[in-house]
């Protein structure tokens, strides 16, 4: 283990091994956000080669999607419970797995179950916990800016990912996309295993910013206690579903519809395939920016209202796309303004959560939150498929999610001002 001599050689020059774990956790994320965002750009090609009708396809997706969020109050109790590395190592096998069993199916039910389940599974075993899990154990300050480094690798995953998936897709066929992105899932689990550490007193030391004793470890207990009693506690607040509620309409905006169907939407619309994965990488550069400006802003004003701009600015976008005309000039605008606040949600979300109930909690309840994101996602992967099926055109699926963004804007002041940490019951 690399960990202990690179801790004492960094401590020397000053530099905190914190930093270490965020770009370890960093590339952890960004390639299970290429695992996730991958479909999105292979649907079209597995319509060519089997057959397969959009809400089939869509099916397998939207269980992904599910599982991933449904996983994440649970992760969070396993990432207490068995350490980040075992867990995010178990992940990335499980991933990394299915992955490459899907590059011999041939029949729907085995997307079904290698793509909804198994990768579902796997990128559920952490989900969006292990960067909050990071943020709040690993630092007191810059704790915002760190939740929205993290967060932002998912827009890099699609900034690395998406075009080049896209790019070999069209030329050497979506197999050898597939296995590419199996090598960067097998770098990320190297890495995982050489440099991560579960807590900074694993290496004798504190939180990075943290003034005098690190606060104790609350014990994990066993996981299914943790998780419910988390949901227990945090359920009879409003605030716990103010945020499930807001999270719910962030996934059914992002994952769900965009990073899975806008590229079908454009070729609708005689845009190229690669042309629109592009798009996405566009949004990835502006979301970089946004999520990780949101995570510098979330440290220093009111949460509440920075919630309330980003909802309102992706619903105003969502409800322009169909007036862009799918021209280069009126996508770009689209994905500039959409981009910027793809998922800048999550930094004040999560200090949100943190804020109302505890920082040893925090992943807990955050996993719950992110439960109720991806039911939202699945709902508008499997909707969004059903209406391009059934009524031949995504629109009525877009206008849907900017009219719910802009439901979310005004739900967001409800959350509160910061109250004290909910407390676990005796």
């Amino acid at each position: 283990m690399l960990s202990t001599p690179l801790a004492a050689a960094l401590a020397r020059r000053d530099i905190h091994y914190a930093w270490v774990v965020v770009a370890v956790t960093f590339l952890s994320m960004l390639v299970s956000a290429g695992a996730v965002g991958a479909p999105g750009v292979l649907l079209l090609p597995l319509q060519r080669e089997f057959g397969w009708d959009t809400a089939d396809i869509s099916t397998a997706m939207a269980i992904r999607l599910l599982l991933f969020g449904l996983m994440g109050p649970f992760a969070a109790a396993m990432i207490n419970r068995f350490g980040v590395r075992r867990m995010v190592l178990s992940s990335l096998t499980l991933v990394g797995g299915g992955l490459l069993a899907s590059l011999a199916m041939r029949e729907v039910w085995q997307l079904i179950l290698l793509w909804g389940f198994v990768v579902g599974f796997g990128t559920g075993l952490t989900a969006m916990v292990l960067g909050a899990t990071i943020a709040t154990r690993w630092f007191v300050a810059r704790r915002g800016l760190v939740i929205g480094l993290l967060t932002a690798s998912s827009a890099t995953g699609q900034l690395v990912f998406m075009p080049l998936l896209s790019m070999l897709t069209e030329a050497y066929g979506w197999r050898t996309a597939i296995a590419l992105l199996c090598g960067f899932i097998a770098v990320a689990a190297l890495a995982m295993l050489a440099l991560m550490r579960d807590r900074p007193a694993d290496l004798g030391l504190s939180a990075f910013g943290e003034v005098g004793a690190a606060a104790p470890a609350v014990p994990a207990g066993a996981i299914l206690s943790a998780a419910l009693g988390a949901l227990r506690d945090a359920a009879g607040t409003r605030a716990f579903w103010v945020l499930f509620a807001t999270f719910f309409i962030c996934g059914a905006s992002t994952n769900g519809l965009i990073q899975t169907h806008l590229i079908p939407l454009c070729v609708d619309f005689s845009v190229p395939e690669v042309q629109a994965a592009g798009l996405l990488a566009l949004m990835g550069i502006f979301d970089f920016v946004g999520t990780v400006g949101s995570g510098w802003l979330s440290d220093r004003y009111d949460n509440r209202w920075l919630l309330v701009w980003y909802y309102g600015l992706r619903g105003l976008s969502l409800l322009y796309l169909p007036y862009s005309d799918f021209t280069l000039y009126g996508l770009s605008v689209f994905a500039v303004f959409y981009g910027l606040d793809w998922i800048a949600t999550v930094p004040p979300t999560v200090r949100l959560t943190a804020e109302r109930f505890g920082r040893e909690r925090a992943n807990l309840v955050f996993g719950w939150i992110f439960a109720g994101h991806q039911l939202g996602a699945a709902s508008a992967a499997f909707g969004a498929g059903l209406s391009r099926t059934a009524l031949q055109t995504y629109l009525p699926a877009f206008a849907t999610a900017g009219a719910l963004c802009l439901l979310a804007a005004v739900l967001v002041p409800m959350v509160g001002s910061r109250a004290k940490p909910v407390a676990a019951a005796d």
